[in-house]
């Protein structure tokens, strides 16, 4: 585990409302480079949201976010980049094939031509879409979209990793393939030499503290442990 003398997160104070409703309230969090996070918390309870203020895509309504060494919500540019989000909704576009989808990601974020083709086709060998690939979204299972999602989520390799339930709608074969890619603490399957941190929302309590460094657990409105 990290020794935490440099902090991928850092929350102070952290708070988001829905209108007059707090999805986050009083959030305190140190999370050292490398290390891995297992949120945890009922239905209601904020998990996603934090996922989405983590990855900029929400603002925080009061308190103090830092990730990568970024303040959160006016640094927010200088992280896309170095992020990778995997949410409840798999984010491709449906009348494109899953191998096009990840060129079109590639291309977003800069990446040579050469060096996203090796990575496409590795990822999507690691995920058993390769045949699959050439096959438009539209036509996928619930399950095949999820694999070509986690490829999207991973494909820019992101110093960290956010992940909303990444096991969902994947078979157990689905599932061990994921992990070899998305990975586990101190591994990650594309060889990083620099420390990735992943923050995991997991419904599986049990696993999930097996597999983390540290757990947050989430209430209603508020923080549990």
């Amino acid at each position: 585990m990290p020794d935490g003398s440099d902090n991928a997160i850092r929350l102070r104070n952290l708070g988001r409302d829905y209108g007059e409703r707090p999805a986050l309230e009083g959030i305190e969090l140190d999370l050292p480079e490398g290390s891995s996070l297992a949120v945890l918390g009922p239905n209601g309870s904020g998990k996603s949201t934090l996922l989405r203020v983590l990855a900029t895509l929400l603002r925080p309504s009061r308190g103090e976010v830092e990730v990568l060494g970024c303040s959160l919500p006016n640094d927010s540019w200088k992280l896309r980049g170095r992020i990778g989000y995997l949410g409840h909704e798999p984010l491709l576009y449906e009348d494109l094939t899953g191998r096009e989808n990840l060129e079109f990601q590639a291309r977003l974020y800069g990446i040579p031509a050469g060096l996203a083709a090796e990575r496409i086709e590795s990822d999507l060998g690691t995920l058993g879409m390769g045949r699959r690939a050439n096959y438009r979204v539209s036509d996928y299972s619930a399950g095949m979209k999820q694999r070509i999602a986690i490829c999207r989520a991973v494909l820019h390799r992101p110093a960290l990793l956010l992940l909303d339930e990444p096991e969902s709608n994947l078979d157990p074969e689905g599932r061990e393939a994921a992990r070899s890619l998305i990975g586990h603490p101190g591994q990650l399957a594309w060889g990083s030499e620099a420390p990735v941190t992943r923050v995991a929302v997991s419904h599986e309590p049990e696993k999930a503290r097996e597999e983390s460094d540290r757990v947050l657990e989430l209430a209603i409105g508020g923080v549990v442990a």
